[in-house]
């Protein structure tokens, strides 16, 4: 919970210094997961990041796409399938299904 908390304070300071960012939410796990629902994320213009939405897995790519949704401005689901077999096969520990939903903070 401390996290969120940190989470909604970069939120705020975003806010307050003009800086532009998003927030990546993690909104629906299938499966084995090292985060569940509700799990944030902050990325702000400069790249700097608040918050895990994954053990580590997810948080580069997920990075990349807030940064294009900082400039766009529309909002974006990403899944992402960690199964085994199917992602890397570097033995992620948790070969479950995770969506996130990343948007602009307003």
């Amino acid at each position: 919970m401390k996290e969120n908390l940190k989470v909604y304070e970069a939120i705020a300071e975003a806010k307050e210094s003009g800086k532009r960012a998003a927030v990546a939410t993690v909104i629906k796990v299938i499966g084995s997961s090292y985060r569940r629902e509700g799990a944030k994320m902050f990325v702000d213009e400069t790249e700097r990041n608040i918050g895990l939405i994954s053990g580590g897995c997810l948080e580069s790519d997920v990075a990349e796409e807030a940064k294009a949704v900082i400039k766009s401005g529309k909002p974006f689901t990403k899944f992402y399938d960690l199964d085994e077999d199917y992602v890397w096969g570097l033995g992620l520990g948790c070969p479950g299904k995770v969506m996130v939903y990343i948007e602009r903070v307003s």
